[in-house]
């Protein structure tokens, strides 16, 4: 990360190396921070859209470590790319909106799409979409796996 001052190119290089090397490792908070470098470098080099990714993995994974200070500089790095992160989990309950968690519950409870787009005053098409988002971000494929996932997960 220190040898990363040099030219933009040679620094998204040394930063992208810097993270693979990281990736899956005991330091876990470098590896954010080196997340967050490589999207600062990404940003600044105006190729804003490759640097949400590496910025969005930054923000999770801070958070997830508590590490405050690099949430905070991630976020502002996405801001500054234009976009407006609503969440710092990327996925798990925690990254579920207030209306998913409310669908999922009513879901898993046993209630058919059409009961819970009733008992909510929306679509089943609202529901359907809803559900479709919440599954991706608890890594799962049914309803059916709904109950199992809420509750592995705190919910």
């Amino acid at each position: 990360r220190a040898l990363t001052a040099a030219e933009e190119d040679v620094a998204v290089r040394l930063q992208r190396e810097a993270v693979a090397v990281l990736a899956g490792g005991p330091a876990e908070l470098e590896h954010a921070r080196a997340l967050a470098d490589l999207g600062a470098t990404l940003r600044r080099s105006s190729d804003r859209i490759a640097a949400r990714e590496p910025l969005l993995l930054a923000l999770s994974e801070a958070d997830r470590l508590g590490a405050t200070v690099v949430a905070e500089r991630a976020r502002e790095e996405l801001v500054a790319s234009g976009l407006r992160p609503r969440r710092a989990q990327l996925a798990g309950v925690a990254a579920l909106t207030p209306r998913q968690r409310r669908v999922c519950e009513l879901a898993a409870s046993g209630r058919t799409n059409q009961a819970v787009a009733q008992e909510l005053f929306v679509t089943v098409k609202t529901v359907e979409t809803h559900l479709l988002a919440a599954y991706r971000k608890l890594g799962i494929r049914s309803k059916g796996e709904l109950p199992r996932a809420l509750a592995s997960q705190g919910a």
